[in-house]
């Protein structure tokens, strides 16, 4: 018996799709920063509230789950660049956003086993954070923030850089001071001299 409602179409709902899909990635990033990137996927849509089914219907193996976990994660960062703003607070303000996504990133990197297509995707996935930055990169060149050689892939290593800063167990203080130290002594060498 299928894990999924069906409309009298014969096809599921796509509001009820979207939803299991997002509770998978959920579930994935809660089960693989608990438990590791080994965790068995059955365990992840237990804790989504789904079946295996629904969870190879909507990826491929766990290289495309974690994908979707930071391509997910790229689009909350997106939404935080502000080219009005100084590029430090921008990059703060993503770091704190992103620290999950970070820390996550940490913990699975080494145990990813990317074949050629995923291995292009998580590229994708960089090559896009350099196309957010870069509107912000121009203006913050602009105003004489960095230098003028400084480029999107070099905020996108500083982003990574500062993320890497923040650790789980950190409190909120603890946090604003540690981007503030990191991203003071990053900026250092991305200012004109």
């Amino acid at each position: 018996m299928s894990d999924d409602p069906v409309s009298s179409s014969g096809r599921a709902p796509r509001r009820d799709a979207a939803r299991r899909r997002d509770a998978l990635i959920d579930a994935a990033a809660t089960c693989f920063a608990e438990q590791g990137y080994g965790v068995p996927l059955e365990t992840v849509a237990a804790a989504a509230g789904v079946g295996r089914a629904t969870l190879y219907r909507n990826f491929d193996d766990r290289e495309a789950l974690a994908l979707a976990i930071f391509s997910r994660a790229v689009d909350r960062l997106a939404a935080l660049v502000d080219p009005a703003l100084p590029i430090a607070q921008t990059i703060a303000a993503m770091v704190r956003t992103g620290a999950g996504a970070f820390s996550l990133f940490a913990r699975i990197s080494a145990e990813l086993h990317l074949d050629d297509a995923n291995r292009a995707a998580f590229q994708a996935l960089g090559v896009r954070m350099e196309a957010i930055l870069a509107p912000a990169l121009a203006e913050a060149k602009r105003r004489g923030e960095v230098r003028d050689d400084a480029t999107a892939r070099d905020l996108v290593l500083a982003l990574r850089m500062a993320g890497s800063l923040v650790l789980p167990v950190m409190r909120d203080d603890e946090v604003s001071a540690q981007i503030e130290t990191g991203l003071r002594l990053l900026f250092a060498g991305l200012r004109p001299r």
